[in-house]
């Protein structure tokens, strides 16, 4: 029915405005979802949760994902050392996140830095050395955002 559509569209429109992403990568997002094994829809939520700009931003490094995209943009952020400024860049469990060396005495960006809430369990963050860890891919209940994932699914399987 229209209103099963709609309610459909509507929580993927939510998911693609929450984590910043444009149709074309969120179908991508999604296809990389259901050919691993497990829940697709579950899936989805924590291969969004793993970009790094997302990432970025549940770390406290940036107050915003826009913010944190711009940071990652303009080479702010490495991963594992290396500079990383692809925004959809998929962190994989282990990989390191730091903000650059010169970055780290950059008043404009630090004065931004407020440390990651402790309810992200999946990551790790070490205020001294500006430098977080995404420890796994994060289980569905522990992601706060208010997403029914299964209505994503429901609708892309038409």
């Amino acid at each position: 029915s229209l209103g099963e559509y709609a309610l459909q569209l509507k929580e993927k429109q939510k998911a693609k405005y929450t984590y910043g992403v444009l149709e074309r990568q969120f179908r991508k997002t999604f296809e990389e979802a259901s050919r691993r094994k497990g829940v697709t829809g579950e899936n989805l939520i924590k291969l969004l949760e793993a970009r790094l700009d997302n990432t970025v931003y549940r770390l406290g490094i940036a107050p915003s994902r826009p913010a944190a995209r711009q940071l990652v943009a303009h080479k702010h952020i490495t991963v594992n050392g290396e500079i990383a400024n692809i925004p959809s860049y998929q962190l994989k469990p282990g990989d390191q996140i730091s903000l650059k060396e010169n970055t780290k005495t950059n008043a404009g960006i630090t004065s931004h830095l407020r440390g990651k809430s402790q309810k992200f369990n999946w990551l790790d963050w070490n205020e001294a050395d500006m430098k977080g860890v995404f420890i796994a891919y994060p289980e569905r209940e522990t992601v706060p955002e208010n997403i029914k994932e299964q209505l994503i699914v429901e609708l892309y399987s038409k």
